[in-house]
């Protein structure tokens, strides 16, 4: 049986061998806070690579030490960075998948020892100190820290940047006129709060020429907040800026009560395809292959991004070629246990 879900997918040159990805997820694993990756990191990640995965994309990995959301992060903020990296991505192409890379920086919602920065002074609860806002000269910093991050991206061998805009982190926090109260030429209007976004993209673009995603919330769940047509018209400025695709989550830039259940995020997806004409990924509670393939026949995003089932099943696309009465090619060293 043919599937879309383990068709070839083309992204600026890269061919994705199928439309599964590993969608960011922090670990939390390195060991000394220095953010250099660990035996941990070649394990976990390997492993998926091994399960057939397409795409990996590594956790968020801080631009500046200021920018990690633990003192346990991955970190790309110095070139002492790029040995470990780049042995993570031999190990991930070795055995089958192509490598990507989100980087990302946490503001307010960064759980260290250190003063922490975001757009305005506003703690995101009572459990995480406040912020200081940032000064005009500290948002140059940043833009260029990005920019250094993509360049060590690339002496790593990644195959894809994606540019952390969600969850409530630093980017998140400029977008959302929640979380930005600025009175300057990065806060006010929709443009104005897109700028910080935009400086960055634009500076990432500067040192990278290939597949560069980024990821947003596309929903704050908060009737004052943003909403999916929101992130449409900001996506259709993103592609205009030589963004490739969308991944499209949801929330946790304020706190605030979400409706959860399979696919739940789909819809976002979805509107943002369609309505910028973009490629989007879609993430969130998606679970089986057949909830998987029927997202993509239907034409409601173009690559799936697999979460926490990556985290229960290393081989979930073996699962899920299983649940779609198809078959996927095994690792030659497992050929004789992957038969169905």
């Amino acid at each position: 049986m043919e599937t879309k879900l383990f068709s070839p997918f083309e992204i600026k040159g890269l061919t994705l061998k199928n439309r599964v990805v590993m969608a960011p997820m922090c670990m939390y694993s390195c060991e000394k806070e220095d953010g250099i990756a660990t035996d941990w990191h070649i394990a976990h990640y390997t492993s998926r690579a091994v399960g057939q995965v397409g795409l990996i994309i590594l956790e968020a990995t801080a631009v500046t030490p200021q920018g990690r959301i633990s003192p346990q992060d991955l970190g790309i903020w110095s070139d002492d960075h790029i040995p470990g990296l780049a042995r993570l991505v031999e190990q991930i192409k070795l055995n089958g998948a192509a490598a990507g890379i989100q980087i990302a920086h946490a503001g307010r919602k960064a759980e260290i020892r250190e003063e922490i920065v975001a757009p305005s002074a506003l703690a995101f609860n009572e459990r995480y100190k406040e912020p200081k806002a940032m000064t005009g000269e500290e948002i140059k910093e940043t833009v260029e820290a990005f920019r250094q991050a993509a360049e060590r991206a690339k002496k790593a061998g990644f195959d894809v940047i994606e540019i952390h805009a969600a969850h409530g982190y630093l980017i998140n926090q400029f977008l959302s006129p929640l979380t930005n109260k600025r009175k300057d030429e990065y806060g006010g209007t929709a443009e104005n709060r897109f700028r910080f976004l935009r400086e960055v993209t634009e500076a990432v673009k500067s040192v990278w020429d290939g597949p560069l995603f980024v990821r947003v919330s596309a929903c704050d769940y908060n009737e004052e907040g943003l909403t999916v047509d929101d992130y449409a018209t900001m996506a259709a400025w993103l592609k205009e800026l030589g963004v490739d695709l969308i991944d499209v989550s949801s929330g946790a830039v304020v706190p605030a009560r979400i409706p959860v259940y399979p696919g739940y995020q789909v819809k976002f997806a979805e509107k943002i395809k369609h309505g910028a004409e973009i490629a989007t990924g879609a993430v969130g509670l998606i679970t089986s292959g057949i909830q998987a393939e029927e997202i993509l026949q239907n034409g409601r995003a173009d690559l799936i991004f697999i979460a926490r089932e990556l985290l229960r099943d290393p081989y979930w696309p073996r699962t899920a070629a299983k649940e779609l009465g198809t078959s996927i090619e095994p690792p030659k060293q497992y050929s004789r246990g992957w038969v169905f």
